[in-house]
């Protein structure tokens, strides 16, 4: 088991709030999201060995925002 936070820009309503939500939770290793629109980042727990921080970076940022590991 795996944790990682990310920063999250772009997100400006609760519909881009989803899409983040819908794109990580997508990934194989992926069983917990929380995404904080006010704040701007995203929880992410995860499966070590069926995906990556950086691969859920780039999950984010192909669902169309900016997005870094903070933690």
């Amino acid at each position: 088991m795996a944790k990682v936070s990310l920063k999250v820009t772009g997100m400006t309503c609760d519909h881009y709030r989803g899409r983040v939500e819908d794109a990580t939770k997508a990934v194989p290793g992926v069983y917990g999201v929380y995404v904080d629109l006010a704040e701007g980042f995203a929880e992410i727990d995860f499966e070590d060995g069926k995906t990556t921080p950086e691969a859920l970076v780039a999950v984010v940022k192909s669902a169309g925002y900016e997005a870094e590991i903070t933690s």
